[in-house]
Protein backbone atom coordinates (compact mmCIF):
# COMPACT_ATOMS: atom_id res chain seq x y z
CA UNK A 1 0.00 0.00 0.00
CA UNK A 2 1.40 3.30 -0.82
CA UNK A 3 1.37 5.92 1.82
CA UNK A 4 1.19 9.84 0.91
CA UNK A 5 2.31 12.78 2.62
CA UNK A 6 1.45 16.45 2.37
CA UNK A 7 3.14 19.16 3.43
CA UNK A 8 3.97 22.86 2.66
CA UNK A 9 0.64 24.67 3.67
CA UNK A 10 -0.17 27.51 6.00
CA UNK A 11 -0.68 30.94 5.89
CA UNK A 12 -0.25 33.15 3.40
CA UNK A 13 -1.58 36.43 2.35
CA UNK A 14 -3.34 37.34 -0.61
CA UNK A 15 -1.43 37.09 -3.92
CA UNK A 16 1.32 34.93 -1.80
CA UNK A 17 2.54 31.94 -3.48
CA UNK A 18 2.64 28.15 -1.60
CA UNK A 19 4.72 25.35 -2.67
CA UNK A 20 2.90 21.57 -1.38
CA UNK A 21 4.81 18.80 -1.70
CA UNK A 22 3.35 15.14 -1.89
CA UNK A 23 5.43 12.46 -1.01
CA UNK A 24 4.90 9.21 -1.90
CA UNK A 25 6.35 5.90 0.24
CA UNK A 26 5.96 2.02 -0.57
CA UNK A 27 5.28 0.37 -3.75
CA UNK A 28 5.27 3.64 -5.96
CA UNK A 29 6.43 1.75 -8.69
CA UNK A 30 3.02 0.84 -9.44
CA UNK A 31 1.68 4.35 -9.13
CA UNK A 32 -0.28 5.54 -12.42
CA UNK A 33 -1.92 9.13 -11.42
CA UNK A 34 -1.19 11.96 -8.98
CA UNK A 35 -3.76 14.15 -8.25
CA UNK A 36 -4.98 17.26 -5.66
CA UNK A 37 -8.04 17.90 -4.63
CA UNK A 38 -9.17 20.11 -1.89
CA UNK A 39 -11.97 21.03 0.55
CA UNK A 40 -13.17 23.73 2.21
CA UNK A 41 -15.11 24.47 5.23
CA UNK A 42 -18.80 23.71 4.51
CA UNK A 43 -18.15 22.51 0.84
CA UNK A 44 -17.25 19.06 -0.84
CA UNK A 45 -13.91 18.39 -2.09
CA UNK A 46 -13.13 19.43 -5.28
CA UNK A 47 -10.22 17.94 -7.88
CA UNK A 48 -7.32 20.31 -8.40
CA UNK A 49 -4.65 19.03 -10.80
CA UNK A 50 -3.61 15.76 -11.63
CA UNK A 51 -0.67 14.41 -13.43
CA UNK A 52 0.57 10.88 -14.86
CA UNK A 53 3.07 9.34 -13.60
CA UNK A 54 5.19 8.29 -16.13
CA UNK A 55 5.16 11.04 -19.04
CA UNK A 56 3.90 14.15 -17.09
CA UNK A 57 0.80 15.15 -18.83
CA UNK A 58 -1.04 17.32 -16.51
CA UNK A 59 -4.81 18.30 -15.98
CA UNK A 60 -6.46 21.27 -14.54
CA UNK A 61 -9.39 22.30 -12.98
CA UNK A 62 -10.67 25.85 -13.95
CA UNK A 63 -10.08 27.09 -10.91
CA UNK A 64 -6.27 26.17 -11.32
CA UNK A 65 -5.10 27.30 -14.45
CA UNK A 66 -2.83 30.07 -14.83
CA UNK A 67 -2.21 29.85 -11.21
CA UNK A 68 -0.93 26.68 -10.34
CA UNK A 69 1.63 24.22 -11.69
CA UNK A 70 2.09 20.47 -10.86
CA UNK A 71 5.01 18.85 -11.11
CA UNK A 72 6.81 15.75 -10.15
CA UNK A 73 10.30 14.52 -9.37
CA UNK A 74 10.42 10.84 -9.92
CA UNK A 75 13.55 10.45 -7.94
CA UNK A 76 11.76 11.67 -4.99
CA UNK A 77 8.13 9.69 -5.66
CA UNK A 78 6.90 13.42 -4.70
CA UNK A 79 4.87 15.58 -6.81
CA UNK A 80 4.43 19.40 -6.50
CA UNK A 81 1.77 22.00 -6.72
CA UNK A 82 3.16 25.38 -6.91
CA UNK A 83 0.37 27.98 -5.99
CA UNK A 84 0.90 31.61 -7.02
CA UNK A 85 -1.83 34.63 -6.77
CA UNK A 86 -3.69 32.74 -4.09
CA UNK A 87 -7.05 34.21 -3.21
CA UNK A 88 -9.49 33.93 0.27
CA UNK A 89 -11.24 31.05 -1.54
CA UNK A 90 -8.22 29.14 -2.38
CA UNK A 91 -8.36 28.62 1.58
CA UNK A 92 -9.08 24.97 1.86
CA UNK A 93 -7.47 21.07 3.11
CA UNK A 94 -5.48 20.06 0.13
CA UNK A 95 -5.09 16.57 0.01
CA UNK A 96 -2.83 14.71 -2.10
CA UNK A 97 -4.47 10.98 -3.71
CA UNK A 98 -2.99 8.19 -6.20
CA UNK A 99 -4.03 5.71 -8.10
CA UNK A 100 -2.15 2.61 -9.17
CA UNK A 101 -3.77 1.73 -12.58
CA UNK A 102 -4.82 3.17 -15.97
CA UNK A 103 -7.40 6.03 -15.92
CA UNK A 104 -9.23 8.76 -17.37
CA UNK A 105 -11.13 9.60 -14.78
CA UNK A 106 -8.12 12.39 -13.42
CA UNK A 107 -11.08 14.17 -11.55
CA UNK A 108 -13.13 12.13 -10.00
CA UNK A 109 -12.47 11.10 -6.37
CA UNK A 110 -13.47 7.53 -6.32
CA UNK A 111 -10.88 6.64 -9.11
CA UNK A 112 -8.05 7.30 -6.57
CA UNK A 113 -7.03 4.08 -4.14
CA UNK A 114 -4.81 6.50 -1.57
CA UNK A 115 -4.69 9.18 -0.41
CA UNK A 116 -2.48 11.83 2.00
CA UNK A 117 -3.90 13.38 5.40
CA UNK A 118 -4.28 16.93 4.27
CA UNK A 119 -2.62 19.81 4.42
CA UNK A 120 -4.13 23.27 5.72
CA UNK A 121 -4.17 26.14 3.58
CA UNK A 122 -5.24 29.59 4.43
CA UNK A 123 -5.42 32.61 2.83
CA UNK A 124 -5.85 35.97 4.31
CA UNK A 125 -7.33 39.43 2.44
Amino acid sequence: QVQLVESGGGLVQAGGSLRLSCAASGPTFSTYLMGWFRQAPGKSREFVAGIRWSGGSTYYADLAKGRFTLSRDNAKNTVYLQMNSLKPEDTAVYYCAGRSRFTSLVSIQSAYDYWGQGTQVIVSS
